[in-house]
């Protein structure tokens, strides 16, 4: 019985950790930002996009365009037009968004690093000498 208990807390401490890690924690945030903007853009191909295409295609709406074969089945290609268009915008904006963060990041390295303990002390020490040696 204690064995089994033992096991249970191991399992579950394990568990613990490895939700606790950063990278796990990170990923499940990206993952709710991502569907939350998904909608966002979504919203803005339906409702900006779509019908300034379809403005300049003589009022044609491509999220109702389809074809119907053999008379039962229908093909929604409008649809899946419209879905295309929100792929080329989420990875288009996802580019932006990473091409920001390398040049945030490439600022950050290119910074001049501040000097540790050791180089400070040791300057400390090298000023020091040299008053007491004047």
């Amino acid at each position: 019985m204690a064995d089994i208990e033992t096991k249970a807390k191991g399992f579950v401490g394990e568990f613990k950790e490895f939700i606790m890690r950063g990278n796990v924690v990170d990923m499940a945030v990206g993952v709710v930002i991502g569907a939350a903007f998904k909608s966002i853009i979504d919203a803005l191909v339906a409702n900006v996009i779509n019908p300034i295409i379809g403005l300049a295609t003589g009022g044609v709406d491509f999220s109702k365009l389809s074809v119907t074969i053999g008379g039962d089945l229908t093909i929604g290609y409008g649809a899946f037009i419209q879905t295309i268009i929100s792929f080329v915008l989420i990875a288009f904006v996802v580019f932006l968004m990473v091409k920001a963060i390398n040049g945030f990041r490439k600022k950050q390295d290119d910074a001049p690093a501040a000097p540790s303990e050791l180089d400070v002390l040791t300057e400390i020490r090298d000023l020091l000498k040299t008053q007491q040696g004047s």
